[in-house]
């Protein structure tokens, strides 16, 4: 028989995560790899955990993610999005205090592009008067 798993898809900056939440103890695997293994740090270990504390299932689920795309703290709010979504398959209950901390509405910030005789999107060059 198949295994009950509920997905949602998260984005973050160029990151895409597609996350699988399935019943277990709570071990996070990103990658097929172990979180702690594959995120450096602590801190975005703990806010891609975020959406689990808030609703209190952190040791009901197993969370399987597949990420790609931007760094590491781009990946690890795609991550959290993508969790707050599949939580909603799980109990449509938890929309009220996912929304409330703001889990459920994807960050529309984006790197700025670069705009022609700039260094960057708003760098210039030294300012010479001769």
């Amino acid at each position: 028989m198949a295994q009950v798993s509920y997905a949602g898809t998260g984005r973050r900056k160029d990151s895409v995560a597609r996350v699988r939440l399935v019943p277990g103890k709570g071990k996070v695997t990103i990658n097929d790899r172990d979180a702690r293994d594959y995120i450096p740090s602590p801190s975005l270990i703990k806010d891609l955990k975020q959406p689990l504390d808030i609703t209190e299932t952190a040791t009901s689920y197993d969370v399987v993610v597949n990420v790609n795309g931007g760094g590491f703290a781009g990946q690890a709010g795609a991550i959290r999005h993508g969790i707050a979504r599949a939580l909603l398959e799980v109990d449509p209950d938890f929309r009220g205090p996912l929304k409330r901390a703001g889990m459920l509405t994807r960050d529309p910030r984006m790197k700025e592009r670069k705009k022609p005789g700039l260094k960057k999107a708003r760098k210039a060059s030294q300012f010479s008067k001769r």
